[in-house]
């Protein structure tokens, strides 16, 4: 007999027949149509309205987000068979993945900071949106014909 700790935890999930899999897989794949046809229009919404920065377009923004983590739940859930697994397999694979968003969220954040002190006490490395300033800084300082400034 073996000790309790060491008992083999098995799983026997109900198996499905051919049929019944290839109806859930044709409901996930029309699911996955409708929020990317929902996606799109909200992005061509956006778009051809000429929305500025404000409380709606983040709104819509934020939509699309949630709207694109339904999807990756259901391609996860249904074509790579997560679903199906014990609850403790399903978190050793969503706490990593938990972390890792947690660690790029951190980085893009500590590189925006990094930019932003770089800009403030490094003028050489100032950073401008409007590129039209370098251009007028340049014609200025063009040699005259005859090889004189």
């Amino acid at each position: 007999m073996q000790h309790p700790a060491f008992e083999e935890v098995t799983f026997h999930p109900k198996h499905e027949d051919e049929k019944t899999f290839k109806q859930k897989v044709i409901k996930t794949t029309i699911i996955l149509s409708i929020i990317t046809v929902i996606e799109l229009g909200l992005g061509l919404l956006m778009h051809f309205l000429h929305m500025p920065d404000d409380f709606k377009r983040l709104m819509i923004k934020g939509i699309v987000v949630i709207l694109s983590l339904a999807k990756a739940f259901y391609i996860v859930a249904v074509f790579m068979h997560l679903g199906d697994e014990i609850r403790n397999m399903i978190m050793t694979i969503v706490v990593p993945l938990m972390l890792f968003i947690w660690f790029i969220i951190g980085f893009i954040a500590d590189g925006n900071s990094y930019k932003n002190l770089r800009n403030k006490y490094d003028k050489h490395f100032k950073e401008s949106t409007n590129p039209h300033k370098y251009e007028q800084k340049a014609n200025t300082h063009q040699i005259k014909p005859g090889g004189k400034n």
